[in-house]
Formats: structure tokens, C-alpha cells, sequence
């Protein structure tokens, strides 16, 4: 006789929890995916108010307008260097000044210099030969002496590779000194300028750089700024005012709560920056944090000419950004890959077909056919035009590439702290100081480069 046996009771408990558990990991993805949709459209859409129209400044006439010194270190032939400073020469300002820096008298960027200053002999420029080492960051260094020889409070530090628009100054102005005209309401004490990339020349790296900062980058970058939360800025393009700079010391505690030292003295100003390798990123972070001010895109982009960066360039720039960031912001970085198309799709998929019985494939199909029309029109929003239709299927090609190639650099660069900048070793301390590695028989990344140190900027 066969006696069918009742289900064992604990067996029934434990099928019970893991299809809860699964049930609620899958809650737990689509909520998730549902934020990340949300950042991204936000993304799209503050693009779209900011950029698509671009409003002429009444700073371009006004005989009040303050004065500003813009500072622009320079170190060899940049790609496009010519057209990059030019523009400085061309804002629509009337109350500047521009000061170049270069730590070598022989160094090649004064030839162009020197034919800038004789186009534009009107225009109020200098040039500064010599740096003031105070720390591992070479630009920090270059930056010393034209800090204290600018004649007004404020600073435009612009890095050589970017190129501006006329109009990006009185802008930015507009921005900083809070103008009615102005999209801020708030105090602010830093604006800055989102990196958009051109291509010159068809090389992969170049590709995969331009499809990376004109679509996610972009699109996060803008968002965030958006949000307002917590500080988020590129150093290629800022805004900023010297008497604020000279109040902070990087160690992000505000200042009064800062209890000075009979030990050991305290250094205030861009001296104290030169300890970092992101400087620019740890300057707006101590005015957000420190001084309790606010910062504020304008407008504008930095337009950065990529030039002629191979495929282990690209792979080497995001690998040191990686390993920067991981020391100055660890817990975002760790979040970092759950932001990605390719986690995002894998999280929101495997959450419907729990959820909904949905097929993953038609899932797969629609999201990337909407993370990509949204990244397609952030970069239309922040470029000015669209890509046309013969240069799209490389755009394509490019942003898959760049989708694809997202997670394994982010695991290969995770597990390191060691970066190569302009041609020398450091390895990355915490809250992102570094050391100059002077062993240079020591551990090496598997791969070499022949053109390593021209994409410098952090």
C-alpha cells in the first residue's frame, strides 16, 4: 500500500523564504532601476532647459562689470592649443585679463603664446615662467605664482586643452555674482562648465572618449549638478573667487568647527591643494564643505579637443579616474557599476520576469533603446546639433563599445591605487593625496604606452 508522505513542514518554510526573498530582491532591482531611469531623464531634461538656449549676457557692454582674471597653465603642444587659447582672447567681456604659466623657459606652448599676444595686443595678457613646488600636483605647482599675480578676485582657471565661447565668461559671471538674469538662487561660490569632447582625429580611444563625456558623463554630471546634494565638479573650466580659495584648507571640516593646531601650522590656499591629484574636484569639495557655499554650471561647455588617443589611452584615463575617485568618494564609487547600462538591464530584467513573467530579451530590447535615445539627446542639448546621419553608425559603435567596456575597466582599476599622469608614477592615499612612486623598477600596469601624460587632465 502506498502512503503518499506529507510535506515536510521546515522544507515548506525554507521554499516559502526563498521565494520571498527573491521576490523582494526583485522589488529591491526595480526600484532601483526605476531611480536610475528617473536620474537619467533628469538628466535629459535639465540639459534641455540649460543648453538649448543660451542667452546673450548684459556683462558683454556693462562699464561695471567686475574684473576677472583668467589663468590658463600650460605644459608642451596640446592638441589644438592654438584655437584653445585663442578663444580666451575672443571672451565678450570688457574687464580682463589673461595669464599664462609654463614651468619651463624652453617649454613649446610660449611659441604659441607669443603669436596670440601679437594678434590680440589690445587684450590685457601675461605670461609667468617658473612653477612654486608645494606639492606632487604639477598643475597646483604651475598654478602658484599666477594665483597671487592675478589683479582680481575673481579666478578663471582653465585647463589647455579646452576651447570656450565667446560669450562664456560674462556667463559664468552672471553665475558666480548672482544676477537676476541668472538661472541661480542661490549663494554661490564656484561655477564650472561641463566637458564636451570633439574628435580631430578617427581613432578608437578618441571614439570611445567623445561617447563616454558627451552621453553618460553628461547626462550624470548634469544631474547631479542638478540634484544639488552634494559638490561634483571637472576642473577643465572654473570659476571661482580668490578671496574664497585663501579660506580653505581641504581638510572638508567647516571652518568653524576647524580647532587650529600649536603643533603643526595649517595651510589655507591653493598651497594646501597640492597635496591631491584632483585638485580641482578637492577645491570645490572644501568651498561646499568649509565655507558652506554652493556651486553652479552655467550655459556653457568646456569643449576638449580628444586628438589622437589610442584604445589603451582610453582604457588608461578611465582606470585613473577610477582609482582617484575611489579614495576621495569610496562609497560612490562602489556604486558605481549598479549605474551602468549593463547592471541597470541586468537588475531591471531578471526584477520584471520575477515580477511580471516579462521575457528578459524584449526587456533588454527596450531599455537600450531608451538609454540610448536619451543619451542621443543629451548630446544633441549640450553639442548644439545632431549627429548626422553618416556619422551616427560610428556613434553608435562607439557608445556600445564604451557600454560594454564600462564594468571590466571598473574591475581592473578597483583593485589598484597606483596611476601614471603626465609620464610619472604615483600611487593614490587616502582622500585622494598621492605620492610620487620615485622606484620606477616597481610594479607596472600590464600594458605600455608610447603618448602617456598627453590626456593630463584628471
Amino acid at each position: 500500500m502506498n502512503i503518499t508522505q506529507p510535506l515536510d513542514s521546515p522544507t515548506l518554510s525554507q521554499a516559502f523564504n526563498r521565494q520571498a526573498m527573491t521576490y523582494v530582491f526583485a522589488v529591491v532591482g526595480l526600484i532601483w532601476y526605476c531611480f536610475m531611469c528617473a536620474i537619467s531623464i533628469l538628466g535629459l531634461v535639465a540639459a534641455r532647459r540649460r543648453y538649448r538656449s543660451c542667452p546673450a549676457s548684459p556683462r558683454r557692454t556693462a562699464d561695471s562689470a567686475p574684473g576677472v582674471s583668467i589663468l590658463r597653465p600650460l605644459k608642451g603642444l596640446d592638441t589644438n592649443l592654438y584655437e584653445n587659447l585663442e578663444s580666451t582672447f575672443k571672451q565678450e567681456y570688457p574687464n580682463y585679463e589673461i595669464i599664462f604659466s609654463v614651468a619651463d623657459e624652453n617649454d613649446q606652448a610660449l611659441t604659441v603664446v607669443r603669436a596670440l599676444k601679437s594678434k590680440y595686443p589690445d587684450v590685457k595678457a601675461s605670461v609667468i615662467i617658473g612653477e612654486e613646488v608645494v606639492g606632487v600636483n604639477p598643475k597646483v605647482n604651475n598654478l602658484m605664482r599666477p594665483v597671487r599675480a592675478a589683479a582680481n578676485d575673481i579666478l578663471w582657471v582653465i585647463d589647455s586643452g579646452v576651447i570656450v565661447d565667446p560669450g562664456t565668461l560674462a556667463r559664468s559671471v552672471d553665475v558666480l555674482t548672482g544676477l537676476p538674469t541668472s538661472r541661480s538662487n542661490k549663494t554661490i561660490s564656484l561655477v564650472h562648465h561641463v566637458p564636451f569632447a570633439l574628435i580631430d582625429e578617427d581613432k578608437i580611444g578618441s571614439r570611445l572618449e567623445a561617447a563616454f563625456l558627451n552621453t553618460n558623463h553628461a547626462k550624470m554630471y548634469i544631474a547631479i549638478n542638478t540634484v544639488g546634494v552634494e559638490s561634483c565638479v571637472v576642473g577643465k573650466s572654473n570659476l571661482y573667487r580668490r578671496s574664497d580659495l585663501e579660506r580653505v584648507n581641504g581638510s572638508l571640516i567647516p571652518v568653524r568647527s576647524q580647532i587650529a593646531s600649536t603643533h603643526e601650522p595649517v595651510v589655507y590656499g591653493l598651497a594646501a591643494f597640492g597635496k591631491f591629484l584632483a585638485e580641482d574636484n578637492m577645491i570645490a569639495s572644501a568651498l561646499w564643505h568649509e565655507l558652506g557655499l554652493r556651486h553652479d554650471l552655467s550655459s556653457d561647455v568646456a569643449c576638449n579637443v580628444v586628438g589622437n588617443m589610442s584604445f589603451l589611452d582610453y582604457v588608461w584615463r578611465r582606470m585613473r579616474w577610477i582609482r582617484v575617485r575611489k579614495r576621495m568618494v569610496l562609497a560612490a564609487t562602489l556604486a558605481e557599476p549598479f549605474t551602468e547600462s549593463l547592471v541597470v538591464c541586468v537588475l531591471g530584467s531578471l526584477s520584471c520576469r520575477t515580477i511580471f513573467g516579462f521575457p528578459p530579451w524584449i526587456f533588454a530590447l527596450l531599455h537600450y533603446t531608451l538609454w540610448l535615445s536619451i543619451d542621443l539627446d543629451v548630446y544633441t542639448s549640450i553639442g548644439g546639433n545632431k549627429i548626422n546621419s553618416q556619422g551616427m553608425f560610428g556613434f553608435i559603435l562607439a557608445w556600445v563599445g564604451r557600454e560594454v567596456l564600462a564594468l571590466p575597466i571598473y574591475l581592473f582599476a578597483i583593485f589598484g591605487d597606483e596611476i601614471i599622469w603626465r609620464g610619472q608614477r604615483y600611487q593614490v592615499l587616502h582622500n585622494g593625496e598621492a605620492r610620487l612612486c620615485t622606484d620606477q623598477k616597481g610594479s607596472r600596469p600590464w600594458f605600455s604606452f608610447r603618448r602617456i601624460g598627453q590626456y593630463h587632465q584628471i
